[in-house]
């Protein structure tokens, strides 16, 4: 147990070091041995657990991602004003949150993840967590999302990170403020309220 303590410690360290050259440097500064000096691990202890540095980002978008998630869900269990637009407003900051520190390390995660998969790996996610919140908060009155459809499930996912990954990419100034914040609330509530009126779609939220 000590030595996977130690294990996991030092896989830590090098995801961590990573952020912090990407931080600096971006993706131009972005080397194994870069990471490996940083994080004070020889190249081969790196290459122990990573096999390459497109490994390594995406370890560090895996834990950036399960971080954010893992702040939704507690905002959404948390003392949130308990009406749609409230919880919605509380899904959308967090995530919004995530994006704000750190923001050139970010902006090259989403770069190299859009080079290798289009984007999928960093949507994905995203859609599971948003379909197992509706499963589990459509239960009770004042539903955040009830059971949605799969599309439905792939739109609403879509549209909250596909405003933010563009925000980020492009460096808008406006990513932090509440302004943002107000836009992509009163976008997702628009469609699940457009949902809600139609006879057709009342059964599919609870």
């Amino acid at each position: 147990m000590p030595r996977q303590a130690r294990a996991t410690q030092t896989v830590a360290s090098i995801v961590e070091a990573a952020a912090q050259i990407l931080e600096k440097g971006g993706l131009a500064a972005f080397t194994t041995n870069a990471v490996a000096e940083r994080a004070g691990v020889s190249i081969g202890t790196l290459y122990q657990y990573f096999g390459d540095k497109n490994a390594l980002v995406m370890a560090l978008a895996r834990r950036e991602m399960e971080a954010a998630l893992a702040d939704v869900a507690r905002a959404l269990q948390g003392e949130v004003d308990p009406s749609v637009e409230g919880r919605i407003r509380a899904m959308v900051r967090t995530i919004v949150h995530a994006f704000r520190g750190r923001q050139r390390a970010r902006k090259a995660v989403i770069q190299a993840i859009l080079s290798q998969d289009g984007g999928i790996s960093l949507m994905a996610p995203v859609a599971s967590f948003i379909a197992r919140t509706g499963e589990t908060v459509g239960r009770f009155p004042n539903s955040l999302l009830g059971p949605l459809t799969r599309e439905q499930v792939f739109v609403v996912s879509r549209s909250l990170m596909g405003v933010v990954r563009a925000a980020v990419l492009e460096e808008q100034p406006f990513l932090a403020s509440r302004d943002f914040e107000d836009e992509i609330v009163r976008l997702i509530v628009a469609y699940l309220d457009a949902i809600r009126a139609d006879p057709d779609q009342r059964r599919t939220i609870a």
